[in-house]
């Protein structure tokens, strides 16, 4: 009786996923081999893989994508270590929480408010005698706008694996005589990479396909796979050479989610 009633709750999350995830991802896979006709081919691969055009696009996505996963990663550990010692610690992550609720748009708009020629941040530096300079529309900007949008996803697994340390163990690396630096290199750090490991995971596999802020903010100047898709299914309806770029992302997002696994053994103990 209890299995049944197992089964029957699981039902509609096999519906879900096979409808919303298993589905649009064979989809991708069929319509990668096809041309604007719908006929087969592996010429969308071959293009793809030929093309100096769309190696260096790749090459872009992973680069952008991994220079603002080590900006995130650099600002978000503290923060979050500051966070978990703090009293009200669960109240200061909410803090952290509240930008995600607002709308992507929104925010890609407020930022082009303060660095446009005559937005707040050019009005300062002219204030100072230093601008007005020219940061729109550059890979700067649009490196520090995925960061902001980016590091609330970087803080949350990373506090929430620092909030779940065994104080003990930290407790026992100073009566040992360990200094400070030494118990966050080699007790704290460690333990809480799994969380590290989550962070690097919803950070990067979302940058890599980023594409309205890389039109907002870098201005096109910014291209990366996620642009090339919105390209080929919307303005060159080239829907073959979009799912072929597609299945490439979903390979390089897997290889990601691969690499950074939390490596251990059935027992739970980590691989030596």
């Amino acid at each position: 009786m209890s299995n049944k009633r197992t089964f029957s709750y699981t039902v509609p999350y096999i519906l879900w996923l096979v409808l919303f995830v298993v589905a649009p991802v064979v989809l991708l896979i069929v319509q990668s081999f096809g041309n604007i006709y719908g006929h087969f081919t592996l010429d969308n691969y071959a293009t793809y893989f030929s093309s100096g055009t769309y190696l260096r696009m790749t090459f872009n996505s992973v680069f952008f994508a991994f220079i603002v996963t080590v900006i995130t990663l650099l600002i978000s550990y503290p923060m979050a270590y500051i966070m978990s010692r703090l009293k009200n610690a669960q109240f200061w992550l909410l803090l952290v929480i509240l930008p995600t609720w607002v709308n992507l748009l929104l925010k890609a708009y407020a930022f082009i408010g303060l660095f446009s020629k005559t937005g707040t941040v050019n009005n300062f530096l002219s204030f100072i005698g230093i601008g007005p300079h020219q940061i729109m529309f550059t890979d700067t900007s649009f490196m520090i706008v995925a960061a902001y949008i980016e590091i609330p996803f970087m803080i949350m697994p990373i506090f929430n694996s620092l909030v779940e340390l065994d104080r003990s163990l930290i407790n026992a690396a100073r009566d040992l005589g360990a200094t400070p630096w030494q118990t966050l290199t080699k007790v704290i750090i460690p333990m809480s990479m799994s969380g590290v490991k989550a962070g690097i995971q919803a950070v990067f596999i979302p940058t890599l396909s980023l594409f309205m802020i890389t039109r907002l903010i870098g201005g096109n100047r910014v291209i990366t796979l996620g642009t090339a898709i919105e390209e080929h299914f919307l303005v060159t309806q080239n829907w073959g050479m979009g799912s072929t770029i597609g299945v490439i992302l979903i390979i390089a997002m897997a290889a990601t989610m691969f690499f950074t696994r939390d490596r251990k053994k059935k027992g739970g103990r980590r691989r030596g």
